[in-house]
């Protein structure tokens, strides 16, 4: 696909951004890896390029936009407030594309749009506003919300420092499960012989002390009940169109208190989104959408995929109200967004 096609896709959606009423923002393309290392840890290396400046220290080149656009905005923006950009990223490598490798995927478009605001429809506005621009393409909407899975994994009866693993795997499923189950079983009893040899490795006396000392008293937690792991098991296999799906979350929500106000917001963003005229027969409601994105996203998750094996989304977005928290300091505003592939379009409407 020629380069200027992607462009004029790319131009043609960020003027619906702009008449959507967003403020158009370029971001650097070469960023500091610091805060992006301290956002996602060191598994940001295996998908994003990264160099060393003599004077600026280490430079990660842009692997997406939402992090610089949040900074923007935490040092000086208003509330409430709409951007949109268009230009490349940078990745090497795309969960869930299985093409052979393409200086696309390493390289590629993206146009976005960002919503700062208060206001709870704002999840209905975004959804809309991407479903309206894609409803040409014939794509498949998905959407879910990792607050319902964050809310569901605090709800099990788990010591905090087990819940805390948890938590912290849930964007990473094989280990999650590996670490549900070891919870669900009996602890094992591990021997830990007296070292009268210098400590060996990254840590050091203290922290490997520390951390012995939470495996022994680890040991004489109970496992987790069977009936939990039913129920979350239950839930993160949830795949059903919108108002089906709704129905389910509401059954779940009665063995599951902790997942009642999560039930309740879904509820509302999809009586929001219908009353924008969309068919929420048309939309699949996914458990466990958006579990190997980005780990910003801390609520609503949406995807707009097309029928095309291996391909990654067309469209993706998102809330991630906590992220304006960590960028902000303390300060925090409500946040919610998603971007658009152009080269993906551009492709889609050749063949068309």
């Amino acid at each position: 696909m020629p380069k200027q096609a992607k462009q004029a896709v790319g131009q043609r959606l960020l003027s619906r951004f702009r008449d959507a009423g967003a403020t158009e923002i370029a971001p650097d393309i070469l960023l500091p890896a610091g805060d992006l290392l301290d956002l996602y840890g060191e598994d940001i290396r295996a998908r994003a390029y990264v160099t060393q400046d003599p004077i600026r220290g280490e430079m990660m080149l842009r692997p997406d936009f939402t992090v610089p656009v949040v900074q923007a905005h935490m040092q000086n923006g208003a509330d409430p407030a709409r951007y949109c950009y268009l230009g490349e990223v940078f990745r090497k490598q795309d969960t869930g594309d299985t093409r052979p490798a393409t200086p696309r995927d390493h390289e590629y478009l993206q146009c976005g749009f960002e919503l700062f605001t208060r206001d709870p429809q704002a999840d209905a506005e975004v959804f809309a506003l991407f479903h309206d621009a894609l409803a040409p393409l014939g794509l498949q909407a998905r959407m879910g919300d990792m607050g319902l899975l964050l809310d569901a994994v605090r709800g099990l009866p788990l010591t905090k420092a087990r819940s805390v693993a948890l938590l912290h795997h849930i964007w990473r499923p094989g280990r999650f499960a590996r670490l549900l189950a070891r919870f669900s079983a009996p602890s094992i009893a591990r021997e830990f012989p007296d070292v009268t040899t210098s400590w060996a490795g990254m840590r050091t006396e203290d922290e490997m002390i520390r951390r012995i000392a939470r495996l022994q008293s680890d040991v004489a937690v109970p496992p987790l009940a069977p009936v939990w792991t039913d129920r979350l098991e239950r839930l993160f296999a949830l795949r059903a169109p919108a108002p089906q799906a709704l129905s389910t979350l509401a059954d779940l929500a009665r063995d599951m208190p902790a997942i009642a106000p999560a039930v309740a917001r879904i509820r509302d963003r999809l009586e929001a989104i219908a009353a924008r005229g969309i068919d929420l027969q048309t939309v699949i409601f996914d458990a466990s959408h958006g579990r190997t994105t980005m780990e910003y996203y801390d609520g609503f998750t949406f995807t707009f995929q097309a029928d095309r094996v291996g391909w990654p989304p067309v469209a993706s977005g998102g809330r991630y109200d906590a992220l304006t928290r960590v960028l902000g300091r303390g300060r925090e505003i409500p946040a919610v967004g998603g971007i658009i592939r152009p080269g993906l379009v551009a492709e889609l409407e050749a063949q068309a």
